[in-house]
């Protein structure tokens, strides 16, 4: 089973403490400052397509894609009847092709991490690049390593009215990755509960190795940033955001 595709139906209400209003409007002032007016954005690995809703809403053309068919119906079930709906699109990362080049591409809630191999992460900054317009912005936020190497050994819940999440977190030091183990539990109409269980895996991706990922793509201009913050990261940073710009 790939990742989310049962805790796609119970995703929203268990991330409701990511404060997706705060992240859309600092993306917003971030992509104001653009070089090139930012029409046409792109939300890679867009999940559940709550932050492509709230760009569209704020006036942007989204174009939004996922690897998990899962998360792409319920993306669409929430953007039913958007006048100006996000366009979502069945692509993984590192196969992105779109029609043309897009103002600006975000890419937001650890989605990058998820990216575990070196070529994978390489060849996704490539197509990025490609279709990104010059001028224009590529924004992403990354679990730092601080955070995932500091889950190893833990054990976390989540919990709506409808749905029970146990994570169980175990971080490698050779493959720097940390991999999540999900029991759900969801509440059925007949009263009783099903069970499913997935894997997650996400990788300590260092500063260094993401700038020299970005500079092979081709972007000269990266910034790197605490959390919805223009300030750079202390040590003991959870979040980082990179700012990068097409030449």
């Amino acid at each position: 089973m790939s990742s989310y595709d049962s805790l796609a139906a119970s995703y929203d209400g268990l991330m409701a403490d990511a404060a997706y209003l705060k992240r859309a409007d600092y993306l917003d002032k971030c992509l104001k400052k653009s070089r090139i007016e930012v029409e046409t954005i792109l939300d890679l690995g867009c999940g559940t397509g709550t932050i492509s809703c709230l760009m569209a809403e704020k006036g942007y053309r989204v174009l939004a894609c996922d690897a998990s068919i899962e998360m792409l119906s319920a993306a669409m079930m929430k953007s039913a009847g958007m006048e100006n709906a996000p366009m979502f699109l069945h692509q993984s990362m590192e196969k992105l092709r779109l029609a043309s080049e897009v103002d600006a591409v975000i890419s937001t809630i650890d989605a990058i991490n998820y990216l575990t191999k070196e070529k994978a992460l390489r060849e996704t900054f490539k197509r990025v690049y490609r279709w990104l317009r010059p001028g224009g912005q590529f924004i992403f936020d990354v679990n730092s390593p601080y955070k995932l190497r500091r889950m190893d050994g833990q054990l976390y819940t989540d919990e709506t009215e409808e749905s029970y999440c146990v994570w169980r977190t175990f971080f490698s030091q050779k493959q720097q990755v940390c991999t999540y183990q999900v029991d759900l539990f969801r509440l059925r109409r007949d009263g009783a509960w099903e069970r499913d269980y997935e894997e997650h895996r996400e990788r300590a991706w260092t500063e260094e190795e993401l700038r020299s990922a970005l500079a092979e793509a081709g972007f000269t201009k990266v910034k790197l940033t605490a959390d919805l913050k223009q300030k750079a990261p202390g040590a003991e940073e959870d979040r980082w955001i990179f700012h990068c710009e097409k030449k």
